[in-house]
């Protein structure tokens, strides 16, 4: 049997798309949405069976792994989150690379010497990795209209994996990767498969309702916006927190989404121009990510105050002129 796990946002979809165009096999995929990290706990698999893992935390999932390999399934484990030790066992084939300007979809690109790049750039594109994406993009001879077809591509697929619930979203990231993987060009997806178009014009809908939003607390070098507990909020938290940490490069910014519980799910993106830190400060309040880009899946209201003043101190890759981080957050 054969079983793949990916987290259900473009970096993900786009890294087992490009693994079943290359071995094209019958599998059970294993996704959910953005904040779905723990995944391979779902898996019930034994002797023979063979997993492929992309873009999960293996920090997060490290029990389930282990319990897998021991149970003599055979992992091949793509990610770009940070973690602290690879465990060394004989069915475990890890590639892992925790450098801000890769993601997993990069790695699967790399270690299938290219063979679906334009997938490769869509997850790019996806993870905010515009820079990178471009000049994957310009080598592989794109237009400039056909890249920003894949950048909105990529950050739609990022978008519609953001919500509390399915009923959030407009499409379940396992029945938009059965689209996806159809097709071994994604302009040729875009080209056969409406869903692209209407997810990029929801996006820009839900996008144009964050942008009438004040910053909560702002100061030289953070910004802090606070969400209502809405379906459009949550579904455009990470664009938004996307759009703006491109738009103001210098800038840490954090997006607080309310919960009907009354906390918060955050979203904290480090500056663009010194992409550091992102994981360590959030794992601070009990969240994780990766060095520019990390999240809290439950902040207690009571935390706000002392999360924007723990926010606002943050060394952010040792900008010019930012203050010292405190404490141990």
């Amino acid at each position: 049997m054969h079983i793949d796990v990916c987290n259900g946002d473009a970096d993900g979809l786009s890294s087992v798309v490009q693994w079943r165009l290359h071995e094209p096999q019958a599998a059970r995929l294993i996704t959910g949405l953005k904040r779905d990290i723990e995944l391979l706990e779902r898996v019930q698999a034994g002797p023979g069976d063979r997993l492929l893992v992309c873009d999960l935390s293996m920090r997060r999932n490290r029990p389930a792994l282990m319990r897998l390999l021991e149970a003599g399934v055979s992992v091949r484990y793509f990610d770009h989150h940070k973690v602290d030790d690879i465990p060394v066992h004989p069915l475990l084939q890890a590639h892992i690379d925790v450098a801000s300007n890769t993601c997993t979809s990069l790695l699967v690109d790399r270690h299938l010497g290219g063979q679906f790049r334009a997938w490769a750039v869509v997850g790019a594109f996806g993870d905010n990795l515009t820079g990178v994406a471009e000049d994957l993009a310009v080598g592989l001879g794109l237009s400039f209209e056909d890249r920003r077809r894949l950048q909105s591509l990529g950050e739609s697929i990022n978008y519609n994996a953001y919500g509390d619930s399915e009923q959030d979203v407009y499409i379940t990231p396992a029945h938009l990767y059965e689209r996806l993987v159809r097709y071994a060009d994604p302009l040729l997806f875009l080209e056969h498969e409406r869903i692209g178009q209407e997810l990029a014009a929801r996006r820009q809908s839900d996008l144009r309702q964050a942008q009438a939003m004040q910053p909560y607390f702002q100061d030289a070098h953070v910004s802090v916006y606070l969400l209502p507990d809405a379906p459009w909020s949550r579904r455009v938290s990470g664009s938004f927190a996307n759009l703006l940490a491109a738009a103001h490069p210098q800038h840490a910014h954090a997006f607080l989404t309310a919960t009907a519980l009354g906390d918060f799910v955050v979203s904290v993106r480090a500056p663009m121009s010194a992409p550091a830190g992102a994981a360590e400060f959030c794992r601070g309040f009990g969240g994780d990510g990766r060095a520019g880009a990390a999240g809290i899946n439950q902040l207690p209201a009571q935390q706000l105050e002392s999360f924007i003043e723990a926010f606002s101190a943050n060394r952010w890759g040792n900008l010019p002129g930012a203050p010292g981080q405190t404490g141990t957050v």
